[in-house]
């Protein structure tokens, strides 16, 4: 397989395909040059998107709450993802559905753009070695805190993670896989591309959305799993106290799919990978592939 960055990705622009070399927004997009606009990502496994009509539910919701009309209908998106997926060189993948406010005048007024864009992206996407996965990711919890409800609602998936990245930023300075970002009251919200739950005497835990957090669709199929497995689980406010002294600790997300956790700020799991980690994860993964 070629791994020539970009080499096997598959593009959608406005209604074609195009090569990754051709696909071009205008410098004057205001999803450029503001972050206005919203996203998915999507995994589709042996050819079929996972989860898309809950994904293509959390796109017009987050178009909606900035008040972006979309000119496409849902089952538009859906033929542009079958159409994308099927040029795509392998079976399985990631897709970036990325919806912007269009091309305007300089200034930050939505009403100088009158044509949105909408651009669909197929690669490959790895977030961590299968060696880290194995033996688990090091966490570290970010000075960057999340942004709260009341000045950006976690719900919308926009086009602006510069908080996310700093927080990453901080992880990559301490040599760490990831970062937990806190909110303002220093409750755990969750990391840079992931939700996160944690396992304290056998109940499954992971911070409400109201705190913060993104209500993953992954998260969503995780509580879902976890109830036909006869697990217990809840969400509840967490503070870093909860995951230094969790029994197990892991991740989600279209991304990241499930990610045991080793440790955090240097606080060792009690079991890595843990046995409700590795249930769930084996039931993930059934699901998946299906």
């Amino acid at each position: 397989m070629n791994d020539t960055p970009h080499a096997c990705a598959v593009c959608w622009l406005n209604g074609r395909l195009v090569s990754p070399g051709e696909a071009r927004v205008s410098v004057f997009d205001h999803g450029l040059l503001y972050g206005d606009g919203v996203f998915e990502g999507i995994r589709f496994y042996r050819r079929r998107p996972f989860k898309l009509e809950a994904h293509l539910d959390r796109m017009f919701d987050s178009a909606r709450a900035i008040a972006l009309d979309l000119p496409w209908s849902r089952a538009d998106l859906a033929d542009a993802v079958a159409m994308t997926v099927a040029a795509y060189d392998g079976d399985d993948g990631y897709l970036r559905l990325v919806a912007t406010r269009g091309e305007g005048a300089l200034g930050i007024d939505p009403r100088n753009c009158t044509n949105p864009s909408l651009f669909i992206i197929a690669d490959r996407l790895s977030m961590v070695a299968r060696e880290t996965r194995e033996r688990g990711v090091r966490l570290i919890i970010a000075a960057t805190r999340r942004l709260s409800p009341d000045a950006l609602d976690p719900r919308i998936k926009s086009l602006n993670y510069l908080n996310h990245i700093l927080a990453r930023i901080e992880a990559n300075h301490a040599g760490a896989d990831e970062a937990i970002l806190l909110d303002a009251a220093g409750r755990v919200a969750e990391g840079t591309a992931d939700n996160i739950f944690v396992v304290r005497c056998g109940r499954l835990l992971t911070p409400p959305p109201v705190e913060g957090a993104l209500a993953g669709i992954t998260r969503e199929t995780v509580l879902e799993l976890a109830h036909e497995a006869g697990v217990e689980a809840a969400e509840i406010p967490l503070a870093p106290y909860d995951l230094y002294t969790a029994d197990e600790c892991f991740l989600t997300g279209t991304g990241a799919e499930l990610i045991p956790v080793a440790q955090v700020n240097g606080r060792r799991m009690g079991t890595c990978p843990g046995p409700t980690y590795l249930e769930l994860a084996r039931r993930f993964h059934t699901l998946v592939t299906g």
